[in-house]
């Protein structure tokens, strides 16, 4: 039961055309018999809680098929497929992130009469190497000294401690967010064993420079559990690490909890190595105003958002969503704020009203879409058009998990995994070059309920059941694209 185009796209996705059409003309399921039934491929994957699914034509909204449709679930880093579209439309897909190197004084015979602030505008893509770079080019400007203080200012976005305060503490996935970032507000921890003891070192290191850093340390301590400690203490993210969790070495990030002092640290060694002494970063009081002596651009929207969804991180996430709500409607104090903001243009953006943000990256547990909404939210945004294209590529694969060469389906998508949690929402076209939009959420929040806190990391049986998650998803595609697409 095919709708007018703008029928459908008026309903889109709530109603389905499951009716067999007058002539008689059997269903495209029953046309098609080596296509696995849906309820068997959920059954077989064995994950208990919760499977929704919802897939429809990504051009006129027509709803193909779909199950529990309707039920809110958690969308884990399926989030981030909103945020980008909120983003984007918000900001332009030509936004740059700036960061300065601002003189509140002026240049006399190489010497700032003033302070040098370096102030964010929130980039989450900045790295030592872009500061290494500032720093050349402070020294090819002709500055050498300071008169007054080296200061960094970060107020151009809230300051939050941590985007998922329920996370452990030592993720690195789950860092502060500041309007002045570095590294994914990462610091690199690295250990090796030196005779009965362990060597450590804390530092920033990119693809050039590895500067050691003072604003976080780290102790080995004789425990066994818990595997990290960390608290605020003098001015300082200070670790513990139990000695028997590593080895003979290694590495890892950490988060940093202090991001505008961490990035001024790092800047004022890489300065030094230039020939330009400067304090300590103190906070700016507040904007600067002065000449802004060198200035880094971050690459523009759409490449910054094309990699927060294909490496799904949540820092550019929070900002590119951070940013766009203080442009759609001035400043926001928390991220449940921000992402209440991002809930309202939806609703006003594609008419999906059951939406519930709590984050923009999907690392809080609950916020809550229903498969049909995102559905909806992909066809009536445009989505196929605007946000296909910076989607990452998912390969189909065999059941041994290894990738099916010049397989028909072109699937790009946006990936979801929370523990005992698995999403995969976006848009698949086959051979017959018909481009469907679906979303698929599975979620067992009883046994995600019983985690406890040691166990959030790596819970017992969170890796198979993840696996068997992604297997119904490719399993799923594989019919709606023999149905509908073939």
């Amino acid at each position: 039961m095919a709708l007018p185009a703008t029928a459908a796209l008026a309903e889109a996705p709530l109603r389905s055309p499951r009716p067999v059409p007058r002539g008689g003309r059997p269903p495209a399921e029953a046309r098609r018999p080596a296509a696995v039934a849906a309820e068997r491929i959920v059954a077989e994957a064995g994950l208990g809680g919760q499977v929704t699914f919802a897939v429809a034509d990504a051009r006129t909204g027509e709803l193909l098929e779909a199950s529990g449709e309707t039920q809110p679930m958690p969308p884990a880093s399926v989030t981030k497929a909103i945020t980008a579209l909120y983003a984007a439309e918000t900001l332009g897909t030509g936004h740059r992130f700036r960061t300065r190197l601002i003189a509140t004084g002026p240049v006399r015979a190489g010497r700032v009469e003033g302070d040098l602030v370096l102030a964010g505008s929130g980039d989450p893509t900045l790295a030592t190497d872009d500061l290494a770079a500032m720093a050349m080019r402070l020294k090819d400007a002709g500055v050498r000294a300071v008169a007054g203080r080296f200061r960094v200012h970060d107020g151009a976005l809230p300051y939050i401690r941590a985007i998922d305060p329920a996370q452990p503490a030592h993720v690195g996935y789950n860092p502060s967010i500041s309007g002045l970032n570095l590294n994914f507000n990462r610091v690199h921890f690295e250990w090796r064993r030196a005779g009965g003891s362990w060597q450590v070192a804390m530092d920033a290191r990119s693809e050039r420079f590895r500067p050691a850093v003072t604003v976080a340390r780290i102790r080995v301590a004789e425990r066994q559990l818990p595997v990290y400690t960390y608290d605020d203490r003098e001015g300082v993210d200070d670790w513990t690490v139990a000695a028997p969790a590593l080895g003979d070495g290694g590495s890892r990030w950490l988060p940093v909890r202090r991001p505008a002092e961490y990035a001024g640290e790092v800047f004022q060694v890489l300065a030094r190595s230039y020939g330009i002494d400067l304090a300590h970063p103190a906070p700016a009081a507040g904007p600067p105003q002065g000449q802004a002596l060198v200035e880094h651009l971050s690459a523009d929207l759409t490449t910054v958002l094309t990699d927060m969804l294909k490496y799904s991180t949540n820092l550019t996430a929070e900002v590119v969503g951070l940013t766009a709500s203080a442009a759609r409607g001035g400043p926001v104090a928390t991220l449940g704020a921000s992402a209440a903001r991002m809930g309202a243009w939806l609703s006003a953006r594609t008419g999906v009203t059951g939406a519930r943000f709590l984050d923009h990256s999907g690392l809080g547990g609950e916020s809550r879409i229903s498969a049909a909404d995102m559905v909806t939210a992909l066809v009536r945004s445009g989505a196929v058009d605007s946000l296909r294209p910076m989607l990452k590529r998912i390969e189909m694969t065999d059941a041994k998990g290894q990738t099916l060469r010049n397989h028909p389906a072109r699937v790009a998508a946006k990936t979801g995994t929370l523990n005992f949690v698995s999403g995969l929402a976006g848009f698949v076209e086959g051979p017959s070059q018909r481009v469907l939009a679906f979303a698929i959420f599975a979620a067992d929040l009883d046994r995600r309920s019983r985690l406890a806190p040691e166990d959030l990391e790596r819970p017992e049986g969170g890796q198979g059941w993840t696996r068997r998650a992604r297997a119904m998803q490719q399993k799923l595609i594989e019919r709606w694209v023999a149905l509908h697409a073939g």
